[in-house]
């Protein structure tokens, strides 16, 4: 390994977005390298998750979460390498799954850390398939969708990390499974993974061809995106559908509601007819019940070749901003990743 550098890169929050984020709300910074104290381990940033939930804790306001304070470093989970340790668990060139945010370098105790088996998989699944996105699909998917052989599971944003495991695991479940994307090139991946259905919500066709691709109605739906995908696949769902709700990613830079009429009656009143179970969750809540099952079935469903996963890896930390705002746009096209610095696994 190199001689450790003596400055860190870091990208912090310079001031909250009102809207779309832009560059000016992110700052981009060198300082001094930290030092690890007694248990804590210094840590070199290999790979960066990008993740939609980071738009709202750019966001001064109530929430699961705290958010990013003004002038902090911008959260996220990190797949990172061992420089030094001050703990007896840990020794220089482990490799661990961390989160030290949108840094180069950072110290976390080592309690907080998990070692990483490059020989198990490729390092870069701890934060994708074999991380937060694979089990917030296993674990909503399963405990709140609950699909049952036979029956229909949609699924909105379906070739991103959450979306194409949603439909892949619904798949191996015997599920009938229609995977909405943006796009051609998105819309022929998902042919590639199996999807029953593949369906491009930006053609002006695509309420016509969802309920073409559903005849039988829909039974589940995964919600990761809100807006106008909800709005179309919400008439298609069945009497005592499921509705796990991941994400909105469609409102998430808007800065006032909607113009129109207030629809929550109409919302409600399906709710009420259709005795949907809508239910939202975060997928921390599931770890105790869930994670040991998420890791052995998505292990082996994806060495049996039967769940396939995409990475869309940009390199450089400084490119972090434009990859964010690119993916809260859908520009992304798999689980993205920022390579911040060299993976010696590869």
């Amino acid at each position: 390994m190199n001689a450790t550098p003596v400055s860190n890169t870091r990208v912090l929050l310079a001031s909250r977005p009102s809207g779309e984020p832009t560059q000016e709300n992110l700052r981009l910074e060198t300082v001094s390298l930290p030092t690890p104290g007694g248990g804590e381990v210094l840590l070199r940033t290999i790979y960066l998750s990008l993740d939609p939930y980071m738009r709202g804790r750019m966001n001064d306001a109530r929430s699961y979460a705290a958010p990013v304070e003004i002038g902090a470093v911008m959260e996220g989970g990190t797949v990172a390498e061992v420089v030094e340790s001050n703990d007896p668990d840990f020794s220089p060139g482990d490799f661990v799954l961390s989160h030290l945010g949108w840094q180069a370098y950072g110290v976390q105790p080592g309690r907080f850390l998990r070692k990483l088996d490059p020989a198990r998989a490729p390092i870069s699944t701890a934060v994708g398939v074999l991380g937060m996105p694979g089990f917030t699909a296993y674990a909503g998917l399963l405990e709140i969708g609950k699909p049952k052989e036979g029956e229909t599971v949609a699924v909105a944003a379906a070739t991103g990390p959450v979306g194409s495991a949603v439909g892949q695991i619904a798949k191996i479940k015997g599920a009938t499974t229609i995977g909405i994307a943006g796009g051609p090139e998105k819309v022929a991946y998902l042919k590639e993974l199996g999807f029953d259905s593949a369906l491009d919500h930006r053609t002006p066709l695509f309420r016509e061809e969802l309920k073409s691709a559903t005849p039988n109605g829909i039974d589940v739906y995964f919600e990761n995106v809100g807006g106008a995908v909800w709005d179309a696949v919400r008439p298609r769902l069945n009497t005592y559908g499921r509705v796990p709700v991941c994400g909105l990613v469609s409102h998430y830079n808007e800065t006032a509601l909607p113009d129109g009429p207030d629809r929550s009656a109409q919302l409600m009143s399906t709710i009420l007819t259709k005795s949907l179970t809508v239910r939202g969750f975060i997928q921390t809540e599931f770890v105790r019940t869930h994670y040991r099952s998420f890791q052995e079935d998505m292990s082996g469903w994806i060495r049996d070749g039967k769940l396939l996963y995409r990475e869309d890896i940009v390199d450089g930390l400084e490119n972090a901003p434009e990859a964010f705002f690119g993916m809260l746009t859908g520009k992304n096209f798999g689980k993205l990743l920022i390579q911040v610095g060299p993976d010696p696994t590869r």
